[in-house]
């Protein structure tokens, strides 16, 4: 075979190589447009027996060199990355993804702003038990400057023995103690029929990690006028977690605040394991405010401090951690729960680290 001969094929490769180029892009843009009808008509984007037929059909009108095996192979990949790009499409849309909006969302509760330039740290008992609890752990906060009090007045807990929370008569404690110091509520919600009556007591409606996926609540948090701190699942992933808070922000509530409290692992000597990559990952690809459990990601008091400072170094807006006067007699998570000397003890290696230059009324 001479040069010349050699070129000539070579030339007919490449234009063909254009020609397979233009038609997996005229074929990108009708998937694309596929994608698009299949959203309006709620049709999954993936459609298995539709992806056999026409990997059959191709395999009957293979007539070589290729064989049976190569061609599926191939063809599976362009099938793949179609899907992909459907769902890259997908993710762009997002309400809650940093593509549709590029600004930090800031939520206002008073004269807190959360997503702001200062950090918050949410603290008080992981059960609401009675008025002087909760009057005592507040107490703690306001003198410590922190502003947001959590506290739990349905617990949904794994063992159906275990207490279960005073429901809305723990509601109203919280309510009467924070109006009394000053202070925002933010407690779980459990059932969608209790939106409205939350509501009437608390300043920020929480859905916890066994609920993150709990779509009809979701969808009942999007329709109500309240933020919504929503906690990222025990064994979810990021994508799943920002679905989930998409599933808010659909329908009309943009007051949304994620937060990483640690995933299920094989690890024993924490609660769960944090991911502290979520903090970046979520603030890059979202402009929702992001918080960080501590607590409830590591289980250990001897680490929470530590935990903090590496989450708000990796760009959290606020840490989340539980305070109880006495945790010992606690009536849920005692072990984990500092005790109000520990809990300043927590805020003032916060505040001198510097990464709160800019924190929660300083002292």
């Amino acid at each position: 075979m001479t040069n010349r001969e050699l070129e000539v094929l070579r030339e007919k490769l490449e234009n063909i190589n254009l020609q397979l180029l233009a038609l997996l892009n005229e074929r990108a843009a009708i998937v694309k447009q596929i994608g698009e009808v299949k959203k309006k008509a709620g049709i999954p984007r993936f459609d298995p027996v539709r992806e056999r037929k026409m990997l059959d059909d191709l395999v009957a009108r293979n007539e070589g060199p290729f064989d049976n095996a190569t061609i599926k192979h191939l063809f599976k990949q362009i099938f793949k990355a179609s899907l992909d790009l459907q769902q890259e499409d997908v993710k762009k849309h997002l309400l809650v993804s940093r593509k549709r909006q590029e600004e930090d969302t800031v939520i206002q509760i008073r004269d807190v702003l959360i997503g702001g330039a200062a950090k918050e740290i949410m603290a008080g008992p992981c059960a609401v038990e009675s008025y002087g609890q909760v009057r005592a752990v507040a107490q703690a906060l306001r003198q410590a400057g922190v502003k947001i009090l959590r506290g739990g007045a349905f617990k949904p807990r794994t063992s159906p023995y275990d207490f279960q929370g005073l429901g809305e008569e723990g509601l109203k404690i919280l309510k009467d103690v924070a109006d009394e110091f000053g202070l925002i509520t933010v407690s779980e919600i459990v059932n969608p029929a209790h939106l409205d009556m939350a509501a009437r007591y608390i300043d920020i409606i929480q859905i916890g990690a066994r609920n993150m996926q709990n779509f009809e609540l979701l969808k009942a948090a999007g329709e109500a006028d309240i933020p919504v701190l929503l906690k990222r699942g025990m064994s979810s992933t990021i994508e799943e977690f920002l679905f989930a808070a998409e599933y808010i922000v659909s329908r009309g509530n943009a007051q949304v605040i994620l937060m990483e409290r640690g995933i299920r692992t094989f690890e024993k000597w924490t609660r769960n394991s944090l991911d502290i990559s979520a903090v970046p990952l979520l603030k890059q690809e979202s402009h929702l405010p992001v918080f960080v459990d501590v607590t409830h990601s590591t289980g250990r008091k001897d680490i929470l401090v530590p935990c903090a400072k590496a989450a708000l170094a990796a760009g959290a807006d606020g840490v989340m951690v539980e305070v109880h006067p006495d945790p010992s007699t606690a009536l849920s998570d005692a072990s984990q729960q500092l005790d109000i000397d520990q809990f300043h003890e927590f805020v003032n290696g916060l505040k001198k680290s510097g990464l709160f230059s800019e924190m929660i009324g300083s002292k």
